[in-house]
C-alpha cells in the first residue's frame, strides 16, 4: 500500500488543477477504480484531471518534489492492472482530447492522450487516410494508453504495433519536466530513440500526453472470409499459403477454437454460426490491396486453392460490410462470451509462428492434466504468433477454487512459453499481474539494465510503483 498522501500536497495539486480538474467523489471514481474484468480494485485520494501538458507536468512536479506516487490512466481497458491506483494519485488523461494536426502529406497525425483508437480511425478517415490499429476496445482505449502498453491489435501482420506507428511523443517525465518530441519523421539517426523507452513502458517513465503517429493510404479492396479447418497446425499452413498467394496483402489473420466460438453464440446477443457446419478451429482472414477489386479476387485464389490442398473444409465469403461485421464480432466478443463462464485464468503469450501449434495442442494437455474438466479456450492474432490461452473452470466447479489455483497453472503455462523461445506478455503489457514473475523469465541483464534505465529517470520511483521492475 503506498504511504498516505499529506494534506498539504493535496492542496497544491487542487490548486494547480483548478476546480473542476480534480474530483474526490464516490461515484465519480468508482468506475476508474476497478479493472474490467473484476480482478483489481483500487483506491486513490485524488483523480486528477488535467486539461494541458502543462498542468500534467505541474502534477507530476508537485508529487515528485514531494515524493508522492502517480497512477496513470487512459481509457482504463488495460487486462493487467497497471492502471489501477492503489493509494497513489490517479491521474487521468481523459481530458486531453485534442487532435492538434493531421498532415496527409506527411501521413501523419498528432493527437493527445486522451483522444480514443476509434477517434484517430475517424480522425484518420476524414483526412483520407488510415490508421491502422484496431482493436476491440478502441470505442474507449486511448491513444496514450496504447502507446504506454504497445498496443498490438489485429492489423500488426501488415502494419506492426504500436510502436512501430509511432514517430514522435511528448511526454511529461517523472521528475515533472516535459520531454518534446512530436517529430514527424521517418529518419533521424542522432542518437538513441528516446521515445520507444516510453513506448511500452506502462507509464513507469513518465506520462505521455501526445503523439506523432504514422498514417497510411486508404485500401479501396478489401476482402474479409472465415474457413473452417481441422487443426491450428493447417492454420498455420494456410497462413504461409496465405502470404505467397497475396504478396503481402494479408492484413488480419485470426484463429478461434470452437469453444471460443461457442461461448460467445450462447452468451453474446445477436451473433450467430459462421459456417454451415461446426469446426474444431475458425480462422478470420482480411486481405486489402489499393487495386479495386484485388483484395476480393486474392480472396478467390487463396480458398479455392486452400480447398485443393485440403487445408480448410468450409469457407464464407463476406458478401457485404454488415457481414464482414458480423464475422469480425464473433472474434472481438471472445473475452466477453467467457465472462459468464466463471473464473478462467487468462494468458497473453506469444512464441515464433513455426511452433504455434505445438505449443497450443502441448499447452491444452498440460492445463487439462492439471486440473482435469478443465475447459481452454485459444484464440488470437495467429498470424504475429500472438495466442490469447484462457483456461476456464469446469463446468459447476467452484469459481474460488478454481481461482486459487491460478498461479499455479499460469506457471505451467509460461514454463512451456518460456521453453518455445517466447513471451509471457505478448501485447497486453505486464502491469500488477505479471510484474514479478516476469524477474523469473527475464535474464540478470536484462532486469539490471531496465532498472538503471528507471533509476536514472525516476530515482524516487513515484511513477506506477508497483508496475515492472
Amino acid at each position: 500500500m503506498t504511504l498516505p498522501v499529506p494534506a498539504d500536497v493535496l492542496s497544491k495539486l487542487k490548486s494547480v488543477l483548478g476546480p473542476d480538474g480534480w474530483s474526490v467523489d464516490p461515484d465519480r471514481l468508482a468506475p476508474k477504480l476497478v479493472e474490467w474484468r473484476g480482478r483489481w480494485r483500487g483506491e486513490t485520494p485524488l483523480l486528477a484531471l488535467p486539461r494541458s501538458t502543462e498542468e500534467v507536468a505541474a502534477v507530476v512536479g508537485i508529487c515528485f518534489e514531494h515524493g508522492v506516487a502517480v497512477t496513470p490512466q487512459g481509457g482504463n481497458t488495460g487486462l493487467v492492472g497497471g492502471q489501477i491506483p492503489e493509494g497513489e494519485i490517479l491521474l487521468s488523461t481523459e481530458r486531453l482530447r485534442r487532435v492538434r494536426d493531421i498532415a496527409p502529406v506527411d501521413d501523419c497525425i498528432v493527437v493527445e492522450a486522451g483522444v480514443t483508437l476509434l477517434e484517430t480511425q475517424a480522425a484518420a478517415a476524414e483526412a483520407g487516410r488510415f490508421f491502422p490499429l484496431s482493436l476491440a476496445a478502441e470505442g474507449t482505449a486511448t491513444i496514450g494508453g496504447n502507446i504506454s502498453t504497445n498496443a498490438g491489435g489485429t492489423a500488426v501482420l501488415r502494419y506492426g504495433v504500436m510502436r512501430d506507428l509511432v514517430l514522435g511523443l511528448e511526454a511529461v517525465l517523472p521528475n515533472g519536466e516535459v520531454f518534446s518530441g512530436l517529430k514527424r519523421l521517418r529518419k533521424d539517426n542522432t542518437g538513441y530513440d528516446l521515445k520507444q523507452l516510453l513506448i511500452g513502458a506502462e507509464g513507469t517513465l513518465g506520462v505521455i500526453t501526445a503523439a506523432s503517429l504514422k498514417l497510411f493510404p486508404v485500401m479501396v479492396s478489401r476482402a474479409t472470409a472465415v474457413v473452417g479447418l481441422a487443426s491450428p497446425q493447417a492454420a498455420v499452413d494456410l497462413l504461409v499459403r496465405a502470404k505467397a498467394e497475396t504478396g503481402g496483402g494479408v492484413e488480419a489473420f485470426e484463429l478461434m477454437g470452437r469453444r471460443g466460438v461457442e461461448n460467445v453464440l450462447k452468451n453474446i446477443p445477436d451473433t450467430r454460426e459462421m459456417l454451415s457446419e461446426p469446426h474444431p478451429w475458425y480462422v478470420l482472414i482480411e486481405l486489402t490491396s489499393g487495386e479495386p477489386g484485388a483484395a476480393e479476387a486474392g480472396m478467390e485464389r487463396l480458398l479455392a486453392a486452400a480447398f485443393e490442398e485440403g487445408l480448410i473444409a468450409d469457407a464464407a465469403l463476406a458478401q457485404n460490410e454488415a457481414q464482414a461485421k458480423a464475422f469480425w464480432r464473433v472474434r472481438e466478443d471472445q473475452s466477453a462470451g467467457q465472462k459468464p463462464e466463471g473464473a478462467a485464468w487468462k494468458h497473453d503469450v506469444s512464441v515464433p509462428l513455426s511452433r504455434i501449434a505445438d505449443f497450443i495442442v502441448e499447452a491444452t494437455a498440460a492445463a487439462e492434466r492439471f486440473h482435469p474438466g478443465s475447459r481452454v479456450v485459444a484464440f488470437g492474432h495467429v498470424g504475429d504468433g500472438n495466442v490469447h490461452f484462457d483456461v476456464l473452470q469446469p463446468l459447476g466447479a467452484d469459481g474460488a477454487a478454481f481461482s486459487a489455483l491460478r498461479d499455479e497453472g499460469s506457471k505451467i503455462i509460461h514454463d512451456l512459453v518460456a521453453a518455445y523461445d517466447g513471451s509471457i506478455s505478448a501485447e497486453h503489457g505486464l502491469g500488477r499481474m505479471k510484474s514479478a514473475e516476469a524477474l523469473r523469465y527475464k535474464s540478470p541483464v536484462q532486469v539490471e539494465t531496465m532498472r538503471a534505465i528507471r533509476t536514472a529517470l525516476d530515482p524516487k520511483r513515484i511513477m506506477n510503483p508497483r508496475v515492472l521492475f
